[in-house]
């Protein structure tokens, strides 16, 4: 009897093994399609400012409309998973995103494409929240760890590459293929869902909370678009910031208090007393802040400083991604082996270890100095993200899964934003006392000012002379800037260490 089971087992564990690992691939489709618009069409902006005959305020609501509607829709995620099932969400997500996105690069006006990105936004605002509960549900806990490190890739892979793979298409195509390249991936992922991926249940008796939901939009909207527009608008000198800097907070008070008030509010406040998932939204906020910011700096500080043209930028960028999914690799192998705070740790230091390094850019620097730094960059971010995602949803209860994921999602992107925010505006701010305090020392009686004139490299009695001399100080006032802003993130990234004290072990708390 003993020998007719066996091979049975052996075959039904092999082919539960073949679908779930079917349905990973066809939700890291998804996961990467979406993680990857984050950033590609960023490098084609300028392409599309002359194809559309835009400004520059203009072309910038093409972020700006996909960042806040993505944002918006996100808590959506599990009120409209509940109500209608998640592969129905999932699938209709990917349908939408993947239409919409053939319609951004068909685009023959601004207003279209700042529409259609619009849409867009709506619709791929549920694709990584419903891909980390799908995994998350196909596998079991043992293998949550390695279901994260699979999931894990295509969120973090997709930001990384992005700005390479755009850059290469604008180059050797047309602007237009940032959005049609998400034509494949959007058909096997739609595929793979509809055949492997299992409907859940569904409840048609939870009322939708309008007022909650509203409120929660209303707070999103304003704080992404304060962020974006900011630096443009010269922060709270703007009436438009200001208005929503108030809207923003005021908002999120009145939420606050109407969750705690409301009989079925939009977000049950139960979720929030998980505390290995309450600390996690807070560690992803910091990773959102340290992930993108990062690649917001570096791009403008190779190419205005360095000189380096869009391809070679992506091409010493790319490597990032390398460390990344090596540590990913290496984090799937030790699940369930070495503690997961341990793993977080060794990740907040590496990070730290690399932004120490880049403090000590110069305009000299290799090519190999850029890709070292930025391969045990996206080492540390892998070795922080993965396990964080496992442990945040350890102990919380499966019933929060789809807002748990959502609100995980959400945190992240909002601290990408405010991120990006912070950083551009710093160094703008360090660029201009840097050049103030440089120039002090532009005088007669300077020695090596003096000497480069002997050597006939600067010629101070004509006025081109003394414009090269300012821009030269321009330049290394504001190579000083970055390096100022690498550090705040470096002691960004090390303040996070205190919060691993917060987290208690996986295996103390164990929730269906």
């Amino acid at each position: 009897m003993s020998s007719i089971s066996a091979p049975a087992d052996t075959r039904d564990n092999q082919s539960l093994a073949r679908q779930r690992l079917l349905i990973t691939l066809s939700v890291m489709l998804a996961t990467i399609m979406q993680a990857l618009d984050t950033t590609i069409a960023n490098v084609a902006l300028p392409h599309m400012q002359g194809t559309l005959g835009a400004t520059q305020d203009q072309i910038s609501w093409v972020l700006t409309s996909y960042i806040v509607a993505a944002a918006i829709c996100m808590p959506l995620t599990g009120i409209l998973s509940a109500r209608f099932g998640r592969k129905q969400i999932f699938l209709w997500s990917v349908i939408g995103f993947t239409i919409t996105s053939m319609l951004c690069g068909a685009a023959q006006s601004l207003d279209q494409l700042v529409l259609f990105r619009l849409l867009q936004g709506i619709f791929g605002a549920a694709l990584v929240p419903l891909s980390q509960a799908v995994l998350l549900d196909t596998y079991p806990k043992a293998q949550h760890g390695k279901a994260m490190a699979m999931w894990g890739v295509g969120v973090m892979i997709g930001p990384i590459l992005g700005p390479s793979l755009g850059g290469w298409l604008t180059e050797y195509y047309n602007w237009r293929w940032v959005f049609y390249i998400n034509l494949p991936f959007g058909l096997l992922a739609w595929a793979g869902i509809a055949a492997f991926v299992q409907e859940t249940a569904t409840d048609t008796t939870r009322r939708f909370d309008i007022t909650g939901f509203a409120l929660l939009a209303l707070s999103i909207g304003a704080l992404q678009m304060m962020l974006d527009r900011g630096e443009v608008l010269n922060w709270f000198a703007s009436r438009e910031i200001l208005t929503e800097a108030v809207l923003a907070v005021l908002a999120m008070y009145l939420f606050i208090v109407h969750i705690f008030t409301a009989r079925q509010p939009f977000i049950e406040p139960a979720i929030f007393r998980d505390r290995n998932f309450s600390v996690g939204l807070v560690f992803i906020f910091i990773v959102g802040i340290i992930l993108l910011a990062t690649m917001a700096l570096l791009p403008p500080f190779l190419q205005n400083l360095l000189g380096y043209p869009v391809i070679d930028v992506g091409y010493v960028l790319a490597p990032r991604g390398i460390g990344t999914m090596a540590a990913m690799i290496t984090v799937g192998k030790l699940s369930g082996k070495v503690d997961v705070r341990l793993k977080i740790l060794l990740g907040l230091l590496l990070t730290a270890f690399s932004l120490w390094q880049m403090t000590l850019f110069n305009t000299d620097i290799s090519h190999w100095d850029i890709i070292s730094t930025g391969m045990i960059q996206g080492l540390g971010l892998g070795f922080i993200f993965v396990p964080l995602s496992t442990i945040a949803f350890s102990t919380l209860h499966s019933r929060y899964r789809n807002e748990g994921t959502s609100l995980f999602s959400l945190m992240r992107n909002i601290g990408s934003s405010i991120g990006i925010s912070v950083v551009v505006t710093y160094l703008a701010h360090r660029t201009q006392a840097n050049h103030a305090a440089f120039a002090g020392f532009i005088t007669q009686s300077n020695d090596a000012l003096q000497q480069s004139v002997q050597q006939g490299v600067f010629d101070i009695s004509t006025a081109q002379g003394l414009s090269q001399i300012n821009a030269e100080v321009t330049r290394q006032a504001a190579t000083l800037a970055y390096l100022q802003d690498f550090r705040l993130m470096m002691f960004l990234t090390l303040a996070a260490l205190p919060l691993l004290l917060l987290l208690s072990p996986a295996k103390q708390k164990h929730v269906n």
